[in-house]
């Protein structure tokens, strides 16, 4: 399964374009979880002052749940659907990621009801996690490719 998702570009995974893409690669995936990584590069939009804002981080968890939803369609031949986030809760930053650091993400399906997602994600910088939060995504039936 590595070597698969290895050879899969992260842009056929999530309905998001450079310069807003948050997540370069999909390193793990199962039915009820994903692993993605993102370095932190100086010419990201959410960089400020050589750190990655909080707004960056919760892009990176939201982009994260999209590799994984999109993983889902690829397997299925089907197209990337739009995702939009419900509602976000208890997200803790213990420290602003900064350039030239390598997020990993995990997010891991709490509860599905129809389109409706509830997701519990970590971001760590190396064995050391500096976020967590849940999240709700409602996944849409539109066609990300038609929203490009």
């Amino acid at each position: 399964m590595k070597k698969e998702l290895e050879n899969i570009d992260v842009l056929t995974l999530i309905p998001q374009r450079p310069p807003f893409v948050m997540v370069d690669r999909l390193i793990a995936f199962d039915s009820m979880s994903a692993v993605t990584e993102f370095e932190v590069r100086e010419d990201n939009l959410f960089v400020d002052d050589g750190k990655l804002s909080f707004g960056g981080v919760v892009e990176n968890v939201a982009q994260s749940c999209a590799a994984r939803l999109g993983y889902i369609n690829h397997q299925l031949d089907e197209p990337v659907k739009l995702g939009v986030i419900g509602a976000v809760k208890n997200f803790e930053v213990s420290r602003l990621p900064l350039v030239g650091e390598t997020l990993t993400t995990r997010i891991l399906v709490r509860e599905t009801v129809f389109a409706m997602m509830l997701v519990s994600a970590t971001v760590c910088v190396g064995v050391t996690e500096i976020a967590h939060a849940d999240m709700k995504i409602a996944v849409t039936d539109t066609d990300a490719s038609t929203k490009a």
